[in-house]
């Protein structure tokens, strides 16, 4: 039957990507399409096309209605598989169902799928005991051939990582052990918005105090349980602070339609509630009965209650359109969860010019902001641009800028350039070069900071924290934890002399003569290829050509030297160190 409903050019993309990956490949793929960009529309018309059976996998039941009813719009029929609707259809040609109802029953499905369709994909876990890879390994029994799509706004998760391995736009991901190996559509957010296929975001700098859950240690990644006891504890602490942010929120929202509220936990949640007007305030966690539930969305879709304050249960699969108003209370460390929550209000309405976004909690994100895929390593940290000397791509880490957005710093480790390969675009490799590495003493390549075992020669790596461990433990050695360096160069001596500084005020003293190839090349090893964090191929042959790049010689964590007769010889520098040890500088 043809199709009856008219796909945006983005959409017939998106299609047409999916299409072309898995008439060439059968590796699971996945599509990335912002909050309000129709993803139900791209299921449908993929489902359309397959020629054979077609599952498509939600995780709550208002994503399975969703999806099933554009499906319909398609002019076919399908089934739909939830016990939270009330239908088990599992005789259709295509079939809409609820990740847990299906899971539970596999043996109703016995016949051959050849599309499974996973709609909101960030959320599959690849334990073996999850329901989604039980789900695909049944499927996968009954045919080989099987093809997975999966289709989300956020393809990262702070607990994992990325999603997918690689990019459509020629780039990898630091995730070898993702499900998904390739991302083959994504649309950014900003070309939704400016072509007015969503509602302009508009933040609200609120000059009123927020909550500082800077204070917390717990994962605030909104994926995993955060401590509720030491959420409340804070929360509790300054009673004002909630009580001051929802009279702000009353009074910026008088000319409003919608309100969606972001609490903490159901402590915070209920607190908030009570400063609310009772008429027009609806609450709903976790516990909140499914019949309940369903009354209070129904309520809050018609408009007869204005606010809705909810805890992690409403940022994926819930769509009011009408709402304008986005009240962010609740911590997160993930830029993809701050982007889920606001997208609930970015939808085409009526009446509607923008969405007042107001974030309490000094997240500091930027909705237009990319997922880094590294945790914040400092709380200035913001998203620059860094290309590779090597192949030139633009990588986008964290970093830290100055008053006037130049980079000072950045902390990437290996640059996510994908390299084309002679047989053919589907072997592309990631670039090598890295920013940041671990040189493997038995072959002198470089290593991710992180690795165990050199992957050019397999030799064991000396973990940094045993090297400390064991110098600590030896009288003939020293350790300084090192917070700045002194370079002096000496062009009668033709060396480049180093003296490194604890927090204390005591020095270690190395000498690199230059006129030595192995000294040059130690050097050259340790400093020259770590200025800039590597983002430029630098390389000395003269001390003449050290002279201006002197103050740009990064500083070691920590100097192991080893006491001679009458002198300390330094014997290690350890860079980008990560361990228990505390760095110079960092007293808690």
């Amino acid at each position: 039957m043809s199709q009856t409903f008219l796909l945006r050019d983005y959409q017939t993309q998106a299609v047409e990507a999916a299409v072309k990956h898995f008439r060439k490949s059968g590796e699971p793929a996945v599509i990335v399409l912002p909050t309000g960009a129709g993803k139900s529309l791209v299921i449908a018309e993929l489902s359309r096309l397959a020629k054979g059976r077609v599952i498509c996998l939600a995780h709550v039941k208002e994503l399975v209605e969703q999806n099933h009813a554009k499906y319909l719009a398609t002019g076919s029929p399908a089934g739909i598989f939830s016990a939270g609707l009330g239908q088990k259809n599992t005789n259709a040609k295509t079939t809409f169902a609820s990740i847990q109802s299906l899971s539970a029953n596999l043996e109703d499905f016995q016949a051959s799928v050849s599309l499974l369709v996973i709609d909101e994909c960030h959320r599959v876990s690849m334990e073996d005991s999850g329901q989604y890879i039980k789900t695909l390994a049944h499927f996968r029994s009954l045919n080989p051939h099987l093809k997975v799509l999966g289709l989300t706004a956020t393809p990262y998760r702070l607990g994992s990582g990325w999603i997918y391995q690689h990019h459509y736009h020629g780039y990898a991901r630091s995730c070898p052990s993702s499900f998904f190996k390739k991302c083959v559509f994504e649309l950014p957010l900003q070309y939704m918005i400016t072509r007015g296929y969503l509602t302009p975001p508009t933040h609200y700098d609120a000059a009123i105090a927020h909550y500082d859950f800077s204070l917390l240690t717990e994962s605030l990644d909104g994926e995993q349980n955060t401590d509720d006891i030491a959420l409340n504890e804070l929360i509790h602490k300054h009673p004002r602070v909630t009580k001051a942010v929802t009279e702000q929120i009353i009074q910026l929202s008088q000319d409003r339609q919608g309100v969606m509220i972001f609490a903490a936990t159901i402590d915070h949640a209920q607190e908030i509630t009570d400063y609310l007007p009772t008429d027009q305030t609806a609450l709903i966690t976790g516990s909140t009965k499914i019949t309940q539930r369903d009354e209070l969305i129904a309520s809050f879709k018609a408009k007869k209650i204005k606010y809705l304050v909810n805890v992690s249960v409403l940022t994926t699969g819930f769509d009011a359109p009408h709402v304008d108003v986005i009240a962010i209370l609740r911590p997160t460390q993930s830029i993809s969860l701050f982007q889920q929550i606001v997208g609930r209000g970015l939808r085409l309405s009526p009446g509607k010019k923008d969405c007042l976004i107001l974030d309490y909690t000094n997240n500091g994100y930027n909705i237009f902001q990319p997922e880094i895929g590294e945790k914040k390593p400092t709380q200035d940290s913001v998203a620059v641009q860094i290309h590779c000397p090597q192949c030139d791509f633009a990588n986008a880490f964290w970093g830290r800028t100055d008053s006037e957005g130049n980079i000072l710093e950045h902390f990437g480790r290996r640059c996510h350039g994908l390299i084309e390969n002679p047989d053919g675009p589907e072997f592309e490799t990631q670039c090598t070069y890295r920013f940041r590495f671990k040189h493997c003493p038995y072959c002198n390549q470089e290593n991710d900071i992180a690795a165990r075992q050199c992957q050019h020669c397999s030799e064991k790596l000396i973990d940094p924290d045993d090297i400390l461990r064991k110098a600590l433990n030896l009288k003939n050695n020293k350790v300084l934890r090192c917070a700045a360096i002194t370079p002096e160069i000496n062009k009668d001596d033709k060396c480049l002399k180093i003296t490194y500084h604890d927090e204390d005020g005591l020095t270690l003293t190395e000498t690199f003569r230059f006129n030595y190839k192995s000294s040059l090349q130690t050097f050259n090893d340790l400093f020259a290829r770590r200025i800039a964090n590597g983002s430029q191929p630098l390389r000395f042959n003269s001390l003449e050509e050290l002279q201006d790049f002197l103050p740009y010689l990064p500083t070691p964590d920590f100097v192991i030297a080893k006491k001679l007769k009458h002198h300390w010889q330094v014997t290690e520098r350890l860079f980008d160190y990560q361990g228990p040890y505390r760095k110079a500088n960092a007293l808690s």
